[in-house]
């Protein structure tokens, strides 16, 4: 079977790539394997008379029958004859012009992206005209059909590659600094969408620490377990107890600026098993999804370097797995936290909490402007919001706005949360500072509250992404598995 580690070249790591070009040129003068015309609902062809009339008004005939009628994402592939330059074009459906959203350009460049790939098309082109009057850049076009252009092959025997491998936009615009960001954010969104749909016998808390050094610009430390013990990170070591892989406490620091740092943590559970209180065995195979949250970090930080935003990051992967060992811990344990703060152990499928606890209280002294952590952290998330929203909780109303600022600009959204001083009720212990879990009512918001207890005063968010880090159906521009979520969002919010 073919590893992702069997080299320690980590930049080796398959991160799907597509050659962007510029070109002012007319859309029936470009030879490629597909033009791409979007469309709006209602409004036919009309901004392509040339391209209509060379074609003997076979689009507009098309269109007239009511085959296509440029409902969003609605397609229709055309065979030039040799008539154009392009060999085919490509007909998609952007929805009514009052409706136009980014989201939706993001949406049908996603559609356009995954469907001419699984025609094992590899160049394509973009004619602007319609987005242009919409005024909108192509950009949110691009990023859609960027993010759709993955495909995590690495164990099949027989690889499979359907990448879209160049794109020409045709426009006079200068898009050269956008579309380098959208590159570089897309490109970090994969990595973490292929770190994350490694099985976890290959993506140990050992191969996180190799993803990590693989960044450019960027130090690393790894606090192994006999210092994480020194400087008492008793939570986090509990869950690290039943298994036979090292714990590796990694710290990955990005200094684009001398200012005080914002610190990423995120949640490294490589794989989840629930511990003593063992999960059904029903879909336990995508608890390799549990370090969602740290891939996000890794792809927020691998972006900011290759961009060299000027922004002091620092990223704290507190990285283990979760497993039922004889030495694991137990429902009713006490552990002591780096903090001093004792907590009672209720369930030891809440394992992740405990260690972001001692991540965030180890955050603290490096005395960030702001600590944001990001992790699957319960269940409950995906109950209260399905596949469609991130949870959000913190102690910092104008944090928390630019936080909200940023998901609506990249539709990774999230959805805020009380944390009302009731709720610390419901950790309440009988023989130890608080429990880790307070019951299944409220369980979403008692596990944000439970990191509250270890901000403190310290700016602070916590996003949970148990609903949204994963996806068993293909959507317009993320394909089932992985989702790579958080990348975008936090980029944006750095940004």
């Amino acid at each position: 079977m073919k590893s992702l580690f069997s080299s320690a070249d980590f930049s080796k790591f398959p991160c799907t790539t597509m050659k962007i070009l510029i070109q002012n040129k007319k859309e029936t003068a470009l030879g490629c394997d597909v033009l791409i015309l979007p469309l709006l609902e209602g409004e036919g062809i009309t901004s392509y008379k040339d391209i209509n009339r060379s074609l003997n008004n076979m689009p507009d005939k098309i269109i007239s029958s009511g085959e296509f009628n440029g409902k969003l994402s609605e397609i229709c592939l055309i065979h030039t004859g040799g008539m154009i330059k392009p060999d085919r074009l490509f007909l998609i459906g952007l929805g009514k012009r009052s409706e136009i959203t980014a989201e939706k350009l993001r949406q049908a460049g996603g559609k356009a992206s995954s469907y001419l790939s699984g025609l094992k098309i590899k160049e394509i082109a973009l004619s602007v005209k319609t987005i242009a009057s919409l005024k909108q850049t192509p950009i949110a076009f691009l990023e859609g059909a960027l993010l759709a252009n993955y495909n995590f092959h690495i164990y099949k025997k027989e690889e499979n590659h359907k990448e879209i491998k160049k794109i020409t936009i045709l426009t006079k615009e200068k898009l050269e600094k956008q579309i380098k960001w959208t590159e570089a954010a897309v490109s970090a969104a994969h990595f973490a969408r292929n770190l994350v749909n490694t099985p976890s016998n290959d993506m140990t808390p050992s191969a996180l620490v190799k993803a990590a050094r693989s960044l450019k610009n960027v130090s690393v430390k790894v606090i192994e377990k006999n210092e994480a013990e020194r400087l008492g990170m008793g939570a986090y070591l509990s869950v690290a107890r039943g298994s036979n892989e090292p714990p590796k406490f990694i710290v990955i620091t990005y200094k684009g600026k001398k200012t005080a740092p914002v610190v990423l943590v995120g949640k490294a559970i490589t794989f989840d098993s629930g511990g003593i209180s063992i999960k059904p065995s029903e879909g336990m195979e995508k608890m390799k999804y549990d370090m969602a949250g740290s891939a996000a970090v890794l792809g927020v930080i691998k972006a900011a370097s290759e961009l060299k935003m000027p922004v002091h990051i620092i990223g704290i992967l507190p990285a283990t797995e979760n497993l039922p060992g004889g030495k694991a811990f137990k429902p009713g344990d006490v552990v002591k936290t780096m903090s001093g703060k004792t907590i009672e152990i209720i369930s030891t499928d809440a394992e992740g909490r405990l260690a972001v606890a001692d991540a965030i209280e180890y955050a603290k002294r490096f005395k960030p402007s702001a600590i944001i952590d990001i992790a699957t952290l319960t269940g409950a998330c995906s109950i209260a919001f399905g596949n469609e929203a991130a949870a959000m909780m913190g102690n910092d109303k104008a944090l928390m706005k630019k936080m909200m600022d940023a998901s609506l600009e990249t539709y990774e959204r999230v959805w805020q949360m009380p944390l009302f001083e009731e709720y610390k009720e419901y950790l309440k212990s009988d023989i130890a500072d608080l429990k880790n879990v307070g019951g299944r009512p409220g369980g979403l918001i008692t596990a944000g509250y439970f990191l509250k207890e270890f901000a403190g005063d310290t700016s602070w968010i916590h996003l949970d992404i148990a609903g949204t880090a994963w996806t068993d159906k293909d959507k317009p521009y993320i394909p089932k598995g992985a989702t790579g979520i958080g990348v975008r969002l936090l980029l944006s919010f750095l940004r």
